[in-house]
């Protein structure tokens, strides 16, 4: 099938472009013309392809790629562009090949009948399934526009927090990087050469060198053996991580972490209520929006609460009842549910909560950067200024001898 763009006069003498898919130009004519419109002009809609020498990127899709590609489509769909045209369309616009291509599969799905939500579930990778349930109670409530939007402004703020919090780490990177230098390189070339002219001085040497001589020799004997520890422990880590009790129980250290805790706890709540405010808005049914919103919140504490609400409002319960009794969720939440279950404006209140917790989170990330990088840079210099001691206290004591 070949798409063709087509400018007709309407029985009402109005003038209307569009598009129809037919195997050949004649074809496409008899269509329009079945529809009782005279085509004025026509030709074949030009398609990018990787055969026609596409030189788009190719590779992993990144989220900015996936939230531009819901907000292209949102905006086209405002526009009033039939959806297929809206695939078409943000499929050429794209400057990931990847997702393109994956754009073109969905358009031909769409062409051939699928909705939009389910010709991109199709790629679970690239659109998670609260994506496409959005998508699909949008279509199935007409507003597939706006949802779509809510859909992009919320991927927007993620990709928005991963770049700040990114940002915010670099320095203190570049710092704990620069520091663990000056440690291997002071261990590892610095002190075992100074140790022999420390030998030749006996056994009295101050206590802060013989802590450094011996941990020094301790790190060259056993390099080898302490990497392969390391490496096991991290593998280990990643394998009881990665079962479902040892997932629970490491959620729950980080959000009890000093300092940590509190900022994750609050960007981990904004999430859940953005997504859950956006679920709602879109249509889709209460019991799945709670289910949903808690494997998009990213934390297995929240996904297990969330599951727990779920299961007590298809019991009957009010859904701020059932978040209070879960004990994860604060009361921000619960008291800002409570009213939107009041008001019949749930989503309104739960993204007001999202926004009022998104602005103590950046507070939360500026006090934490401030407070990081000054605490590795006086861990480094104590470190370094405990070297200098235990190198220059034998050579200071060498003098007294001496004279």
């Amino acid at each position: 099938m070949t798409t063709y763009f087509y400018t007709a006069l309407e029985p009402s003498g109005r003038r209307k472009t569009g598009y129809v898919d037919a195997a050949t130009r004649e074809a496409a004519i008899a269509l329009i013309a079945k529809e009782g419109r005279h085509v004025l002009e026509i030709k074949e809609e030009a398609r990018r392809t990787r055969a026609e020498g596409d030189t788009r990127k190719r590779g992993k899709v990144s989220k900015s790629d996936v939230a531009l590609f819901t907000r292209r489509m949102a905006d086209l769909a405002a526009a009033g562009l039939p959806l297929d045209r809206v695939l078409q369309v943000v499929a050429e616009q794209s400057e990931s090949g990847t997702l393109a291509e994956v754009s073109e599969q969905a358009l031909d799905d769409v062409r051939s009948g699928l909705p939009v939500s389910d010709a991109l579930a199709k790629h679970p990778k690239l659109f998670a399934p609260v994506y496409t349930q959005t998508l699909k109670a949008g279509e199935a409530s007409g507003q597939f526009a706006d949802v779509a939007g809510r859909l992009a402004d919320f991927q927007e703020k993620e990709v928005a927090r991963r770049s700040q919090v990114i940002s915010a780490m670099i320095y203190p990177g570049v710092l704990t990087l620069t520091a663990v230098f000056v440690v291997v390189f002071l261990l590892t070339f610095v002190v075992p050469r100074l140790s022999g002219v420390f030998k030749d001085l006996g056994d009295d040497l101050p206590l802060t060198t013989r802590m450094l001589l011996d941990g020094t020799a301790f790190l060259t004997q056993n390099g080898i053996l302490i990497l392969i520890v390391l490496a096991g422990a991290v593998i280990g880590f990643r394998a009881w991580s990665a079962a479902p009790a040892g997932a629970i129980a490491k959620d729950r250290a980080i959000l009890k972490l000093p300092i940590v805790g509190p900022v994750v706890m609050k960007a981990t709540v904004s999430r859940f209520a953005r997504v859950l405010g956006t679920l709602v808005y879109g249509g889709v049914p209460i019991l799945d929006a709670l289910r949903l919103a808690g494997l998009a919140s990213g934390n297995r504490v929240f996904q297990v609460s969330a599951e727990q609400v779920e299961s007590e409002v298809r019991e009957g319960r009010p859904i701020a009842e059932a978040m209070r009794d879960a004990g994860s969720f604060p009361p921000v939440l619960t008291h800002m549910v409570a009213i939107g279950e009041q008001t019949g404006d749930l989503p309104k209140m739960l993204g007001r909560v999202s926004d009022s917790l998104d602005f103590e989170v950046d507070n939360g990330m500026r006090r934490l950067t401030a407070l990081v990088e000054p605490v590795i840079v006086l861990s480094m210099g104590v470190f370094v200024g405990f070297v200098v001691l235990s190198v220059l206290l034998p050579i200071f004591q060498a003098q007294q001898l001496v004279k």
